[in-house]
């Protein structure tokens, strides 16, 4: 594929989970009875299907999730002038709220109902900077270790060009909930 079809595919697919989130849930926090008795997985394919909410911060920051598998999460988002520092550059938080939301979903996708995890430590590795003429860019998380108390992923994130610019690992404590 060349870069501009992959930019088309790419922007293909968030129309069609836009759609989705339209015609259904919309934008918004799931509540705990939406919720109850599911997986990470089925959680996170419910907000793709447009059955759950999209988190708020997916519109703040003009990202949001397009694919999940069993460990795995791909984001997408939109570097946009919202999106600079004070050097006109995009802000290095972004990229990593973009890796960081990547790698937690892949850590999502492997906990059975009833359990939860939150982010330990997070290393972002920012490789090259975004122009802002770079209409589209995606994160792919991918779990290394999914444990009773711990997991590991690491994540990239590429340009339709396959542009690498950044990776990032974390650890996630892995817990019962409540």
């Amino acid at each position: 594929m060349t870069p501009q079809e992959t930019l088309d595919a790419w922007i293909a697919r968030e129309r069609e989970v836009n759609d989705k989130l339209a015609g259904g849930a919309g934008v918004g926090v799931s509540r705990p009875d939406q919720v109850a008795g599911r997986s990470g997985l089925d959680m996170l394919q419910a907000m793709l299907r447009g059955e759950l909410p999209a988190p708020p911060i997916t519109r703040t920051l003009d990202f949001q999730l397009v694919e999940v598998g069993e460990g795995r999460a791909v984001f997408q988002g939109t570097p946009g002038a919202g999106h600079l520092n004070p050097m006109g550059t995009v802000h290095g938080g972004w990229y990593a709220t973009l890796l960081d939301s990547a790698l937690g979903c892949a850590v999502h996708t492997l906990m059975p109902a009833g359990r939860g995890y939150t982010t330990a430590e997070l290393g972002v590795n920012l490789v090259k900077s975004i122009p802002l003429k770079v209409q589209r860019v995606r994160a792919e998380g991918k779990v290394l270790h999914c444990g009773r108390q711990l997991a590991t992923a690491e994540a990239r994130l590429v340009g339709p060009d396959g542009t690498l610019y950044a990776h990032a690992t974390t650890t996630c404590l892995v817990f019962e909930m409540r």
